[in-house]
């Protein structure tokens, strides 16, 4: 039987790319990695923003589509959907877990992915423009008391459960790659025992660790560091505006 045309994935190793790569790699479809350098923006080219209008990455094309004929998809939880209907997994086996599952993908991209999102610029990014550091306080203290919670809610869910959902889903692997930056956001897993024991479960798991670490190779250097690198990366990321 001749394999699968290997999926597309325009992709940058942050936790919203790593998001499919795991999704992936549990799912064993082939795929195939094409780099999107948001720092160099390459999220505007013109071939990108055909398949992903958003100018975000990740999106994907199947070459075999619902009807046989190339799809492509973009923003990380209709992904991570689609990618569950067309193998039959993750995603739930009963209507039941599908709520679950649905609830969980999105409670991480309404809270958890915008929240930390915010709480990284601010304590992260922002002091290398704004020099202020009164200026900066609110956005940080909002934040990160934010991020905590969250931090709290997951803790709670995971009490008396192996994954959010029940089941190993998507819903963990959108959340995982967010909460492995727990340090940037001066969170201490430690704090959340259930919620560690659950981040150690699923990166124990081999093809979950294969796909949280595709693509390492391509980050470059940080927007914190003090580079003109990383000063024009920070241009092109936060200086987006309506474009005609």
């Amino acid at each position: 039987m001749a394999q699968p045309a290997p999926i597309d994935v325009y992709f940058w190793p942050t936790p919203n790319g790593r998001k499919i790569t795991i999704a992936l790699e549990e799912m064993e479809l082939p795929y195939r990695l094409i780099p999107v350098n948001i720092g160099k923006g390459d999220q505007f080219q013109p071939e990108f923003l055909a398949i992903s209008p958003n100018n975000r990455m990740p999106a994907i094309v199947d070459p075999d589509g619902p009807d046989g004929q190339p799809i492509s998809v973009f923003e990380s939880a209709a992904i991570l959907q689609y990618l569950a209907r067309k193998t039959g997994r993750f995603g739930g086996a009963n209507a039941r877990e599908q709520a679950e599952v649905e609830s969980w993908l999105a409670w991480q991209v309404a809270n958890q992915g915008p929240v930390m999102g915010h709480h990284n610029h601010f304590r992260n990014y922002a002091p290398k423009i704004e020099p202020d550091p009164e200026k900066l306080k609110y956005g940080q203290d909002r934040f990160f008391n934010e991020t905590n919670r969250l931090f709290g809610v997951a803790e709670v869910r995971l009490r008396d459960r192996d994954y959010l959902a029940g089941p190993l889903s998507i819903a963990d692997f959108a959340c995982w790659p967010w909460f492995a930056a727990y340090r940037s956001q001066g969170q201490e897993l430690s704090d959340f025992p259930a919620l560690e024991r659950w981040f150690v479960r699923c990166k124990s798991r081999p093809l979950f660790d294969i796909g949280r670490k595709a693509g390492e190779e391509m980050r470059t250097s940080a927007l914190t560091d003090n580079t003109k690198e990383a000063e024009e990366a920070r241009k092109i990321l936060f200086g987006q505006k309506a474009r005609t």
